[in-house]
């Protein structure tokens, strides 16, 4: 019996330095709507998301066809890369992912940002093991997660991530049998 895990990386949102209620764009409300288009197709039994608005509000479509209850777990938000502002933000998620170890102040290392996500999986994978659960989560963390499994899933995976994009990873038990990515198609529904 395998278990099915989408992970959705959330849609666009306009910036600000507000991380956790920073909500989506209007671009992203309507590339959300996708999002739920092509998860209804995949069967997914529920939703949890990181606590992020962007994350909530990428997945929320789903989650009102199939259940209105979105689980928020903590560990599916974005790493935190500093406390404080960074001069060039390119350059400094290019350290951490040179730098395994290495964190700005405040901030996460790759290692420590990995071992959350993947702590978080494992939890999901023992807690509803044989369904199909779609995740609201973040482009670093995402990339990060799938890091554990295959090293191929880098810094230049990340940077070719879309907002918003899914991933299935299908998982016998604790281990990853497959890694897919789900097209949204051209037209917003």
């Amino acid at each position: 019996m395998q278990t099915h895990l989408y992970l959705v990386r959330h849609a666009h949102s306009d910036y600000t330095p507000d991380e956790k209620s920073r909500p989506l764009s209007p671009k992203g409300a309507k590339d959300a709507r996708k999002v739920a288009v092509v998860l209804s197709k995949e069967g997914v039994d529920r939703v949890i998301s990181s606590p992020y608005k962007r994350a909530i509000q990428t997945v929320e479509g789903i989650s009102r066809e199939i259940n209105p209850e979105i689980n928020q777990w903590e560990g599916f938000r974005e790493r935190l890369l500093s406390t404080g502002p960074v001069a060039d933000f390119q350059a400094a998620v290019a350290k951490v992912w040179e730098e395994e170890h290495f964190a700005f102040e405040g901030g996460e290392s790759n290692q420590q940002a990995r071992a959350r996500g993947v702590k978080e999986i494992k939890k999901v994978l023992q807690q509803y093991a044989g369904e199909r659960i779609a995740i609201g989560t973040h482009g670093n963390i995402l990339a990060l997660i799938l890091s554990h499994f295959d090293s191929c899933y880098g810094i230049e995976f990340w940077r070719q991530l879309e907002m918003p994009d899914i991933y299935c990873l299908s998982f016998d038990g604790l281990e990853l049998k497959n890694v897919r990515r789900i097209p949204l198609g051209a037209k917003a529904i």
